[in-house]
């Protein structure tokens, strides 16, 4: 829950999979979501990626009202992520906040997750 990564974050409830930390700065360098996406179109694939921009706003928001460089990574498997209108709503929510989202799978990690980009 965010309320245990920040201890005044507004909406405590919100879940969150996983947070990447530079144990060496004491710094919280991203926060993650995994979820696994089905075959899925219509009113269902805009819910799920519609509460994805609306977490990434809330998180990035957060942040940087705290000039913090946290970014949000938002790691997704399964055969929705590759219908193209799907991919297309994920590229503009990562467009959405430049350089502080990335979307990806599993397979793209070690390409895309850098430590460079975490620390940027």
């Amino acid at each position: 829950m965010m309320g245990n990564v920040f201890a005044n974050y507004p909406n405590p409830k919100r879940p969150v999979d996983f947070v990447i930390y530079d144990i060496n700065e004491n710094e919280l360098l991203a926060i993650e979501l995994a979820r696994y996406d089905s075959d899925r179109g219509g009113a269902q694939e805009d819910d799920r990626t519609g509460g994805y921009r609306s977490c990434a706003d809330e998180i990035l928001s957060y942040t940087q009202n705290h000039n913090l460089r946290t970014k949000v990574i938002f790691l997704n498997d399964g055969p929705g992520l590759l219908l193209g209108s799907m991919w297309d709503d994920y590229a503009n929510i990562e467009n959405s906040w430049q350089n502080r989202i990335m979307v990806l799978t599993l397979r793209m990690v070690p390409d895309r997750i850098t430590v460079e980009w975490l620390r940027s």
